[in-house]
């Protein structure tokens, strides 16, 4: 898909814009922040930063009447995007990719090939590949491939029985720093977020660090980061979100996320360039009711704004 790069004209007229309607976007935010229960340390931080994107999220919120959770970190220089990054949103399906990497670190790719039994009582909607294989069951590869290509709700909640549950998961990221991230429950409860919802939540930050440690680092030993790294750039179900925000030519490896209500919806990323280190972004979005559906440009014209400002 074709990039337009955000210039540095349009962001002073979005600045310009901001500025004009800087009460009832104050106004906005505030709202949603309450009803979403951010981390309020970190979240009056975030906010309160004035980097020269600023402008242009909060102008986003606006547009989509949305709230809007970004952490990006050019992985070469350590510069960063953070807009409500301290702020708790539902993780929903991008938790996926976690899970495949709990699953290669326990197992290792050695066995992978474990054939797990299923019936068509474990079926649960939203599991295009799991459908077609009761009869034969499916390999731990398979069944990570099916979760984090094509989201198959069936598949993950097949991996947690793998690594011992929601609890054993939550140790996993514990075990790598992670103290902020809650793993409670399995699909598809886990996507069922609320604004007063905790269970199931993380922010912005926390869900990139772990992807950053999962994809990039020496967590996971090299043929198991490769086959997880594969996973998340052949994803099928990402090309309208952070793929369409980047420009051409850069490679992207993420993994989607819906919820059920609020218009919630996610996207997180390792971004490769060519001739420059890794980006790697998190982009949590949901909007203030509950039969409010989402709008997948919000989180690739946030992925523009991350593109622009770290190139």
């Amino acid at each position: 898909m074709q990039f337009t790069r955000v210039t540095r004209a349009r962001r002073a007229a979005v600045g310009t814009l901001a500025a004009f309607a800087l009460v009832p976007l104050v106004a906005c935010g505030q709202g949603n922040t309450a009803a979403a229960a951010p981390e309020p340390a970190a979240a009056a931080t975030s906010i309160a930063d004035t980097k020269p994107y600023t402008g242009e999220l909060k102008a986003l919120e606006s547009k989509f009447d949305a709230r809007l959770g970004l952490y990006a970190i050019d992985t070469g220089t350590g510069r960063e995007v953070a807009y409500r990054d301290g702020e708790r949103f539902g993780f929903h399906s991008t938790l996926k990719a976690i899970l495949a990497a709990a699953v290669l670190r326990e197992y290792s790719l050695s066995g992978m090939n474990k054939v797990i039994t299923y019936s068509r009582d474990d079926l649960i909607d939203n599991s295009p590949i799991t459908e077609k294989h009761v009869d034969t069951g499916m390999t731990l590869r398979e069944l990570c491939d099916a979760a984090v290509r094509y989201s198959d709700n069936t598949a993950a909640n097949l991996l947690f029985d793998a690594i011992g549950g929601p609890k054993a998961l939550q140790r996993e990221v514990r075990g790598v720093g992670d103290d902020v991230t809650r793993v409670d429950r399995v699909e598809p409860d886990l996507s069922r977020w609320t604004p007063d919802e905790k269970r199931d939540t993380t922010t912005p930050r926390a869900l990139a660090k772990d992807l950053r440690t999962f994809v990039l680092g020496d967590v996971l030993r090299k043929p198991e980061r490769g086959q997880l790294t594969t996973w998340l750039k052949t994803n099928t179900t990402g090309d309208a979100l952070i793929r369409a925000g980047v420009p051409k030519g850069w490679v992207v490896g993420d993994k989607t996320g819906s919820g059920f209500g609020y218009g919630a919806r996610n996207d997180i990323a390792v971004v490769w360039r060519p001739g420059a280190a890794p980006i790697v972004m998190a982009v949590l979005t949901n909007r203030p009711g509950a039969d409010d559906t989402h709008d997948d440009k919000l989180i690739a014209d946030a992925a523009s704004v991350v593109a622009d400002t770290l190139s």
